[in-house]
């Protein structure tokens, strides 16, 4: 086999591995919607880094660390009623995570405020949740 050729295919291997995130960093982010939807806010916090940075969905910007991620979740569990069901995975070209989540968002006695498909990109370090963002499809 020729030498650029092998180059080639490595290259061509290193792009295929990134299309697809890992089971693990898949599994992780699946147990942390689970945690989200079941209100277990200790169950999600557990799996981020301790400086996350969160998108707020409700008034722009992030909300970071882990006391600001619950104050945040807490006070929008007192409004509203959402729930998130990723979709698909996918890496970015930058490593991130992209997943597609299918949100519905309810009022407190169970009325549909909106439904809509969103993406959620995150960033993982060390095995932890640092960054989160969202962006509408």
């Amino acid at each position: 086999m020729h030498k650029s050729y092998k180059f080639i295919k490595a290259i061509e291997n290193k792009t295929m591995e990134r299309q697809t995130p890992t089971q693990i960093q898949q599994d992780l982010l699946i147990k942390a919607y689970a945690a989200f939807n079941a209100r277990h806010i200790d169950s999600v916090i557990a799996l981020m880094h301790s400086d996350v940075e969160w998108a707020n969905g409700m008034e722009g910007g992030y909300v970071r660390g882990h006391a600001a991620v619950r104050d945040y979740w807490t006070r929008q569990w007192s409004l509203i009623d959402p729930h998130v069901e990723p979709q698909g995975f996918q890496l970015d070209e930058s490593g991130r995570i992209v997943v597609h989540v299918h949100q519905v968002v309810q009022d407190l006695d169970g009325k549909l405020i909106h439904e809509q498909m969103v993406q959620h990109i995150y960033t993982i370090e060390n095995g932890l949740i640092r960054q989160m963002d969202i962006q509408a499809l």
